[in-house]
């Protein structure tokens, strides 16, 4: 499924009109229309952005099927923390072994 049409099935999930998600994302309706027909194939991150917002999703679950259909999808806070990981210099290694040290705690 392309991202035009997963921005179309939330948009009727949450019986949303066209003009109406176009006045709430301060968005061209005839764009967003050229978007969901997978007429515009490369929307911008603002423009998505704002969709998310208004559809009141994740960006993820427009950005990746998979998200969309488990309605999973990191939020902005689980974001900012394996990014900040990420900038400290902890290693994938680090993470999962301190995963693994929690694990272990929890158990005993």
């Amino acid at each position: 499924m392309s991202i035009g049409e997963r921005i179309r099935s939330f948009r009727l999930e949450k019986g949303m009109t066209l003009t109406e998600l176009a006045a709430r994302s301060e968005t061209a309706k005839s764009y967003i229309s050229s978007v969901e027909r997978n007429i515009q194939l490369n929307p911008s991150v603002q423009f998505l952005t704002k969709v998310s917002r208004v559809l009141d999703i994740n960006l993820n679950q427009l950005l990746d099927e998979s998200a969309r259909e488990t309605g999973s999808g990191l939020d902005e806070e689980w974001m900012m923390l394996a990014r900040e990981a990420m900038e400290s210099g902890t290693s994938k290694e680090q993470f999962k072994e301190f995963l693994e040290f929690q694990k272990w705690q929890k158990a005993h």
